[in-house]
């Protein structure tokens, strides 16, 4: 088993494991899940938060958090298209752009659903959360300089409220450490063969070390700001006056994929 597998294996796991933890009625939903359209939450704009005090906000949702390599250099990726495949209801295909520094490329790819579970929820008992295992893999435009593709798993989790609507899971969004939409993988050089770690993710990244030193959200270590991570400090309010310092244009072009 390599290390990515590994550490796949464990992130289903425990993803698993809180589930279970959370309602002993867990339940496979992969036969189900063909039935939804698992494309509306992964490029929504806007999430739903709720409560079991039945407040409820409206938020804009923030733009994918990744990084390649082993010096996390930040990483863009962003899905333009996500359409189910009519012919494979388990299967997504996917466009869009990725960029590091200030490279961007275009990517065409497709997602698989390989597993599925559902469970009642605690906080809200009248909704079902559930979670996603997908299967990923994209293939960067060959033309274009500095390309590879990108291959790994993704968890991404959603709910069905008390109307039956599929919905992005944002039922814990003002906890510490919320996340959706975790991805483990790697871009592999078409022109070299060699790979580098890539994940990304919602809100939060898995397995990134000490990239992330956040308590209540993502917050980037000052060792790794100089890597592609000022604009995100800024835009934050996280900088302090050595981050400031920094030889970087402290902004960058929201839209950057248009």
């Amino acid at each position: 088993m390599t290390k990515l597998h590994k550490v796949t294996f464990l992130l289903i796991a425990f993803l698993c494991t809180k589930a279970d933890a959370q309602d002993k009625t867990a339940t496979n939903f992969y036969d189900q899940i063909k039935s939804y359209d698992l494309s509306t939450i992964l490029t929504t704009d806007s999430i739903l938060a709720e409560d079991r005090e039945e407040s409820k906000d409206k938020f804009e949702r923030a733009e994918v958090l990744g990084f390649i390599g082993d010096n996390f250099q930040r990483f863009h990726i962003h899905f333009i298209s996500i359409i189910q495949n009519p012919a494979n209801p388990y299967e997504y295909l996917t466009y869009g752009k990725t960029m590091v520094k200030e490279t961007v490329c275009s990517f065409q790819g497709k997602i698989v659903v390989r597993e599925s579970r559902i469970y009642k929820s605690e906080d809200l008992p009248t909704y079902q959360q559930g979670l996603a295992v997908c299967e990923v893999i994209l293939y960067e435009d060959r033309k274009q300089s500095s390309t590879g593709f990108i291959k790994g798993k993704m968890t991404t989790n959603f709910i069905i409220d008390d109307k039956g609507r599929f919905r992005y899971d944002a039922l814990m969004f003002v906890a510490d450490g919320f996340s959706n939409n975790q991805f483990i993988g790697s871009w592999t050089s078409y022109k070299t063969n060699i790979s580098k770690k890539c994940n990304w993710g919602d809100y939060r990244i898995p397995d990134s070390g000490d990239l992330d030193i956040g308590t209540g959200e993502f917050s980037v270590s000052e060792k790794y700001v100089k890597n592609g991570w000022v604009s995100y400090m800024l835009e934050n309010k996280m900088a302090n006056l050595s981050i400031k310092e920094q030889s970087d244009t402290g902004s960058m072009n929201r839209d950057w994929w248009k």
